[in-house]
């Protein structure tokens, strides 16, 4: 009887592992095929609605579209979602990039010859209505000070700080260095969208034809394939999550979990065309963390979790966004709250504080600014996502404007006009930097904390530092900030040198 049991366990030794790994093998080849015959449903059902939807309006026969949506079907399934799945590029992103940085530029030379002719476009650093020095109020008053003769009495001042004062003020109600990073940020020379060609009007007849035919491509071409990607990507979303969620929870669920997040996000990204420039890989996120980044757009998420799994945090919602989030929640611990429970901060506080503690959970993600910024700056960070302890992993994500603006001013647009904008753009190109990971350090606290994470995202990101809350988007500023300024101006019109 000893023997037999004795027998029994070094079979369980010796075949355990390769069991578990063939198991692991199986599970793992099914839901690839799942995957791909998701898609493929998907596909095939989008290509039979536009199949009925033409024929039925009398434009042509059954027998003259269905060779084309054949073949578009073939395109889609083989050169772009499939390649998109697995991470893979067969070129055709980077030759249609190539195409259209050689056309940007033309139309770019187009356009500043036209202006050295007519002498009408003038070039400016400045990205708003006013060209204002880099130097900061207190420099420009000591620079001030320094061409005029001094007081006997009284301090520094003079009668003619009232006039500087004053065109200072004029300057900030026409244009403030916070507002206008809530607006599209405005393009040194135009990318041949009507959005952003506030500046610029009818050059040449070879360039409105140039717009014409990007309108059509856009339109007619661009924005049903990405529709059709962002369909497919967000139904396998919805279906991958809600088989994942079956599983009991163990390694296998985890990661199949995080493969189906990321093929989706990956189909997501290829919808928008997305060019994304991933730096410093070995500072990835890993489990535990909490990832803080800025924030410029919803799609921020699918940029980032295009190249990894990330654990999300946000409110409960109703609808289709609702269906999505209970479905990524059956596969995946991500936080979502309730419009109650967000106001309850040590709440909100304790379950991220308690999946920072689990070690196999995926990284947070982040945006500690609570609002989008224009990408030109990054503003005031809240100090909750830094109260929680454990490692924080910044990352610095820089869209170049060029081919589409990826801001979202949720003022001006809502979500479907958002979106309507991104899939008629010509592309999102992006910059995305994995920073070291960074710890409190004895006796800082967390604003302290929060500022050295948010001065080393905005220097490697190449953006402004701000400390304005991004809160002003909608809200009205704060006495407290009042009172600051107006202490900085009282010091600066009262100072006296024989006190410092």
């Amino acid at each position: 009887m000893d023997k037999s049991i004795l027998s029994l366990r070094l079979c369980g030794q010796l075949f355990g592992p390769c069991c578990e790994w063939l198991l692991w093998f199986c599970s793992s080849l099914a839901c690839v095929c799942v995957c791909v015959c998701v898609c493929v449903c998907v596909c095939v059902c989008v290509c039979v609605c536009v199949c009925v939807f033409v024929c039925s309006s009398g434009v042509c026969s059954m027998e003259d579209v269905w060779p084309m949506l054949r073949m578009a079907f073939v395109v889609l399934v083989l050169l772009i979602m499939l390649p998109a799945m697995f991470g893979l590029s067969l070129g055709i992103t980077e030759a249609y990039m190539k195409i259209l940085i050689k056309t940007l530029e033309w139309a770019t030379l187009k356009i500043q010859k036209n202006s050295e002719e007519k002498k009408t476009l003038k070039p400016s650093s400045s990205n708003g209505l006013i060209q204002r020095d880099d130097s900061s109020l207190e420099k420009e008053i000591v620079e001030l000070r320094r061409n005029r003769p001094r007081p006997v009495e009284g301090g520094d001042f003079a009668l003619s700080d009232v006039f500087y004062f004053s065109r200072r003020g004029v300057e900030s109600i026409m244009e403030d260095e916070v507002t206008h990073r809530f607006s599209s940020e405005e393009l040194a020379s135009w990318n041949l969208l009507t959005r952003t060609n506030n500046n610029f009007h009818y050059i040449s007849l070879r360039l409105t034809i140039l717009w014409g035919v990007g309108v059509c491509i856009r339109y007619g071409i661009l924005l049903p394939l990405r529709v059709t990607l962002a369909a497919i990507g967000i139904s396998w979303l919805v279906v991958g999550t809600t088989g994942v969620g079956f599983l009991p929870s163990c390694r296998l669920k985890d990661w199949l979990s995080e493969l189906v997040h990321v093929m989706c996000y990956r189909i997501c990204a290829r919808g928008l065309s997305a060019t994304i420039h991933y730096h410093n890989r070995e500072n990835k996120p890993k489990k535990g963390g909490i990832c803080v980044a800025n924030h410029t757009s919803p799609i921020d998420v699918v940029i980032l979790a295009n190249d990894g799994g990330y654990a999300m945090v946000g409110q409960v919602h109703g609808g289709l966004m609702g269906v999505i989030q209970r479905a990524m929640v059956r596969a995946c611990p991500h936080i979502w709250f309730e419009r109650a429970e967000m106001k309850d901060r040590h709440l909100v506080t304790k379950r991220l504080r308690d999946h920072v503690n689990d070690k196999n959970k995926l990284p947070i993600l982040i945006f500690p600014e609570g609002t989008c910024i224009n990408n030109t700056s990054v503003m005031m960070f809240k100090k909750g996502s830094f109260e929680i302890g454990g490692t924080i992993y910044p990352v610095a994500i820089k869209y170049d404007p060029q081919f589409g603006d990826a801001f979202w001013n949720s003022g001006k647009y809502n979500m479907v006009s958002y979106l309507l904008r991104m899939m008629t753009s010509w592309a999102i190109v992006c910059n995305v930097w994995y920073l070291p990971p960074m710890t409190q350090q004895e006796g800082e606290d967390a604003v302290q904390f929060a500022n050295r994470v948010k001065s080393a995202i905005a220097h490697q990101g190449g953006l402004v530092d701000l400390s304005w809350d991004g809160g002003l988007k909608r809200a009205k500023v704060k006495d407290t900030f009042r009172q600051e300024q107006q202490k900085i101006y009282s010091h600066m019109l009262v100072r006296d040198d024989s006190s410092d």
